[in-house]
C-alpha cells in the first residue's frame, strides 16, 4: 500500500472508535421503538463503532476499527468459540449480537491473532445487500444552481441496484462502448438501522444506523440522451460498480450532526469539490421522514443525500474534461473517511 493511502485512512476520523460498549444516544434522544428493530442493534452500542468489510483470502468478512487496526470480528468469534455476524448485513439484522459483545468485550492479548494494521487492509463495499438505494437529485443548493436547475420543492429521489456497490480501492471498469461522459459525485451515504415508516423529522435521526462516504458514479450522456429535460437517472447511473461506498460504516454516534460534514473530491490529486452539508436542501432528517411517508425503510437500506457543486456536468461545455481510464478519483466525507478507486 502507497504512502498516500496509508495516510488517507490513518487519518479517516474513525480512530475515536474504542474497543468498549457505550449506551446509544438514539435512546436518549427519544427515538421510538419499532416492532422492526433488529434485537440489540440499538441497546448495545453498536452505533459507536466504526465497521468495514474486510476482504480476506477466505472472503469478506466483518471488520470493526480499532485505532491503526481492524478487528476481523469472524477470526476472533472463531478464537472465542461464539457466534458473530459474518457481514454488517447481518449486523443490521441482529443476528451474532451476543456473540459479538464477547468479541468486543475480549482483552486486547486474546483477539490480538485477529488484528489487522489498517495499510494491509483490503476493503469490499461496506454494506453489500441493502434492499433498497435511494439516491438524492439537485439536494445542493449551490450544485443545483450550477446545473441551472430551480430548487425542488419535494427531495428528487431515484434509485440504484445492488450491482452498483463497489469497494474502497476498487477499479470501475468503464462502459465505453455505450458512453464517454464520465462524472464524478462525492455523497454522504445514510444506513437505516432501523424499520422506519411514517416517521417524523423530529425522530428520523435515530433510525439511523450510521454514515459512509460514497461517489454516485455517472455516466452524463447515459443520463441525459433524450436531451436536459428528460433525465434518465437509471440508466445513466447504475452501471456495474457506479456506487462505491466506505470503507468505512461509521456508527451515528461517532458522526454526531450530519449537516456539519465536509465533503471533497480529488481527482489525479487535483480539488474538484469541496463543499459541506450544511448547503443540504433537505436534511438528512427530511429525506428519512419523507421517504417513510412512502414506502417503508428497513435496516440496512441506503440512502445517498446528493452531490455539491463542483461536478464536471456544471462547467460550461468547453470546459468539460470527463473523466477517462486511468483516472484516481479520491472522496472524502468528514469523520466517515476516504473512499478512493480507479477507472478503467
Amino acid at each position: 500500500m502507497d504512502t498516500t493511502r496509508r495516510t488517507l485512512l490513518m487519518n479517516a476520523g474513525v480512530a475515536a472508535a474504542g474497543s468498549m460498549l457505550f449506551q446509544s444516544t438514539a435512546q436518549g434522544a427519544g427515538a421510538p421503538a419499532s416492532a422492526g428493530t433488529p434485537p440489540g442493534t440499538q441497546a448495545t452500542g453498536l452505533r459507536s463503532q466504526a465497521w468495514c468489510m474486510l476482504r480476506t483470502p477466505q472472503g469478506d468478512t466483518l471488520g470493526v476499527r480499532r485505532e491503526n487496526r481492524i478487528l476481523d470480528v469472524g477470526k476472533a468469534g472463531k478464537a472465542l468459540k461464539v457466534s458473530v455476524p459474518a457481514s454488517t448485513d447481518e449486523l443490521l439484522e441482529g443476528k451474532g449480537i451476543a456473540g459479538l459483545q464477547k468479541v468486543l468485550a475480549a482483552s486486547a492479548s486474546t483477539v490480538k491473532p485477529a488484528l489487522v494494521p489498517v495499510q494491509e487492509a483490503r476493503f469490499g463495499p461496506c454494506i453489500t445487500r441493502p434492499q433498497k438505494i435511494i439516491m438524492l437529485g439537485f439536494n445542493y443548493r449551490r450544485h443545483a444552481k450550477e446545473t441551472n436547475t430551480p430548487f425542488p420543492k419535494a427531495p428528487v429521489l431515484f434509485n440504484k441496484y445492488n450491482n452498483t456497490l463497489a469497494g474502497h480501492e476498487g477499479v470501475i471498469h468503464l462502459p465505453t462502448r455505450v458512453a464517454k461522459k464520465f462524472d464524478y459525485e462525492v455523497e454522504l451515504q445514510v444506513i437505516m438501522g432501523r424499520t422506519a415508516r411514517d416517521v417524523s423529522e423530529a425522530d428520523a435521526l435515530g433510525y439511523v444506523f450510521g454514515y459512509a462516504a460514497g461517489n454516485d458514479f455517472s455516466a452524463r450522456d447515459l443520463q441525459y440522451r433524450d436531451g436536459k429535460g428528460a433525465s434518465q437517472f437509471m440508466i445513466g447511473k447504475t452501471c456495474d460498480g457506479f456506487l462505491p461506498i466506505g470503507p468505512w460504516l461509521v456508527g451515528a454516534d461517532l458522526v454526531g450532526d450530519p449537516q456539519n460534514l465536509k465533503l471533497e473530491t480529488r481527482v489525479n490529486g487535483e480539488t474538484r469539490q469541496s463543499s459541506n452539508t450544511d448547503d443540504m436542501i433537505f436534511t438528512c432528517a427530511q429525506i428519512i421522514a419523507y421517504a417513510s411517508s412512502l414506502f417503508t425503510l428497513h435496516p440496512g437500506d441506503v440512502i445517498s443525500t446528493g452531490t455539491p457543486e463542483g461536478v464536471i456536468l456544471g462547467k460550461p461545455e468547453a470546459q468539460q474534461i470527463w473523466l477517462k481510464p486511468g483516472d484516481r478519483v479520491e472522496c472524502s466525507v468528514e469523520k466517515c473517511g476516504e473512499l478512493s478507486f480507479t477507472l478503467a
